[in-house]
């Protein structure tokens, strides 16, 4: 008879939505500057049961991913709370990085999940400036200062270094995914570090996420019919509301390209 006086069970929510680190000029993507607050506030709720995070990121930065999965983690130690993160279209590379701050990670059966590996794209300009009659002209103080610069043949000696890095920040990966899962990862015949990328329901086979769900349903299910979910968003900046639409032209265009060509990379 006093069951309705009984209080409502709280959870904290945040949303992580875009590319990680720097999206262009009036477009803030997902860095750690921007949402360190947030992320505070979330945790420093009183009385939730839980903080819920939704990602839907293909990646971008792994300085900020890392960041963000740190500080996420220190967070829920310090106030002895757990993390319950959910994928919406895409939790890959850093956003799947970021995803394993998570205590419990669900995900649709159509998210694409993973691509644990490390990329370094450019392009090669050497023929066209040739072509249209163009000297290259470049003078450096340290001889490797001038490495991979796209208007110069690539040297064999840049690709070994760039090579090196990128092992060192793929192993990082690889170790914050293996503490993260541990046993729940099944290794067996598939190689889940090459850089792939599953559909929600293999990855929760591979034992990348723990099941199949989306936030409304699942924290329904845990905490009851009647949950609160109290959001925790960034405010969009008066600045970047105001101006954003007299953003050069060229620049604008060149952040959507930069933009559609990460998320172009899981089929979006």
């Amino acid at each position: 008879m006093f069951s309705f006086f009984k209080k409502k069970k709280i959870v904290a929510h945040i949303r992580l939505n875009g590319v990680i680190g720097n999206a262009g000029k009036f477009k803030q993507g997902i860095d750690f500057a921007g949402q360190e607050e947030i992320i505070k506030k979330a945790f420093s709720l009183k009385k939730a049961k839980a903080v819920a995070i939704t990602i839907n990121s293909p990646g971008g930065s792994p300085v900020q991913s890392h960041l963000i999965y740190k500080f996420i983690r220190a967070q829920a130690k310090k106030n002895n709370i757990k993390v319950i993160v959910f994928a919406e279209d895409v939790a890959a590379s850093g956003g799947y990085l970021i995803a394993c701050a998570g205590d419990e990670i669900y995900a649709n059966s159509s998210s694409i999940i993973g691509s644990i590996g490390v990329i370094y794209s450019s392009f090669g300009f050497t023929e066209l400036i040739k072509k249209i009659g163009v000297e290259r002209r470049v003078h450096t103080a340290g001889k490797n200062k001038s490495s991979l610069d796209p208007f110069q043949d690539e040297k064999k000696e840049d690709i070994d270094r760039l090579k090196s890095i990128q092992l060192d920040l793929h192993k990082d990966f690889i170790d914050v995914v293996e503490e993260s899962r541990g046993s729940k990862l099944k290794k067996d015949g598939i190689e889940l570090f090459s850089g792939e990328f599953w559909a929600g329901s293999k990855a929760k086979e591979l034992g990348l996420i723990d099941e199949l769900g989306d936030a409304s349903q699942i924290l329904k299910e845990k905490f009851g019919e009647d949950v609160v979910i109290k959001k925790f968003e960034k405010p969009k900046g008066w600045f970047s509301k105001k101006f954003s639409s007299s953003v050069n032209q060229v620049d604008q265009l060149a952040t959507i390209l930069e933009e559609r060509s990460i998320w172009q990379r899981y089929g979006f």
